[in-house]
Order: structure tokens, then C-alpha cells, then sequence
């Protein structure tokens, strides 16, 4: 097993209402596990995040997580 440190943004910290405002999420995960996996177990909605960061670099959700990795997932963002 692995832990990891989960950050949610902006609209996707409904994902995590018991997360306060600032918090990490702290999951433990199966070896070998992937950022979809991560986004699988939180119930988040495919099409909901943009952008996923592990150790403030992008990577796709195919990427394969460590024991300690931070990961942050925004949404799309809109505005004019």
C-alpha cells in the first residue's frame, strides 16, 4: 500500500466536503495505482477535472503513483 496527499480545487472539493479548506486528503492506495484510480475512489466524475498535478508537475491519469506523492486536480476553469 501506498499513501498519498490529495488536494482538491475549486468546484471539485465536493468530492471531499469533510476536507477543511486547505487540508490534504490523506488516502492509502494499492501499489501500482494510477491518478484514474485516485479519481475512480473519490467518485469524481471523469470529465470534471482538467488538470491533475503530482509533485507540482502535470501528468496524465495513467501516470503510476508513490508512497508520499502530493496530487492536486483542478477543474476546467471558465470566465471572461
Amino acid at each position: 500500500m501506498i499513501e498519498v496527499k490529495v488536494r482538491l480545487y475549486a468546484t471539485l472539493r465536493k468530492y471531499s466536503p469533510e476536507t477543511g479548506v486547505g487540508e490534504p486528503l490523506v488516502l492509502q492506495m494499492p501499489d501500482g495505482a494510477q491518478v484514474a484510480d485516485l479519481l475512480a475512489r473519490l467518485n469524481v466524475p471523469k470529465g470534471e477535472v482538467k488538470t491533475a498535478f503530482v509533485n507540482n508537475r502535470r501528468q496524465e491519469e495513467d501516470y503510476q503513483l508513490h508512497d508520499g506523492d502530493r496530487v492536486a486536480f483542478f477543474p476546467p476553469v471558465a470566465g471572461g
